[in-house]
């Protein structure tokens, strides 16, 4: 089990929370002087530019607009030949320009649960666009290499991959 997170304001909110994980933790560097370094943190060089699928996460990684593609660089680095996402619904009710911070007025209507990013929690809007872009090359590399990624999403919009039932995984 890992913990990944990419996005600043993420780790700067949840700092506390993200150091009491107990288990190995991904982070952007770019959050290092947010939270005290500890010896089961270890700091990705993630990017905006690119685009491009980092084979080897020692280097600097591509975001591609979402956490999941950064994990599906770590899974690729660490050898995982299937990987099946859950809960990449790819679908936001909420709208606005891409990557614009907004805080959160109430509920969350975007996440698996309604106090995800709750009231007052500031977050970017998604860029769904560069997102599957992203995703298209992660199937590319994974097919490439002889691997898969599945997608188990219930209800989920995104189309890049195959998608498998999640009734039957579990």
């Amino acid at each position: 089990t890992y913990y990944l997170s990419i996005n600043s304001l993420v780790i700067e909110q949840c700092a506390e929370d993200i150091r009491a994980l107990p288990m190995p933790k991904f982070l952007s560097w770019r959050s290092h002087p947010l939270i005290q370094p500890s010896d089961d943190m270890m700091f990705l060089h993630t990017t905006y530019t690119g685009p491009k699928f980092a084979r080897d996460v020692r280097g600097r990684l591509w975001e591609g607009a979402t956490v999941t593609y950064v994990a599906l660089q770590l899974a690729y680095f660490m050898g995982f030949k299937e990987v099946i996402l859950i809960g990449v619904d790819h679908n936001f009710s909420t709208q606005g320009k891409p990557n614009t911070t907004i805080t959160s007025q109430g509920d969350d209507p975007d996440h698996f649960h309604t106090a995800y990013f709750g009231k007052g929690f500031r977050w970017q809007l998604p860029d769904l666009e560069t997102s599957e872009r992203s995703y298209r090359m992660a199937r590319q590399v994974f097919e490439q290499s002889g691997r898969r990624v599945l997608d188990a999403t219930v209800g989920g919009k995104l189309t890049v991959f195959e998608k498998i039932d999640y009734n039957i995984l579990f």
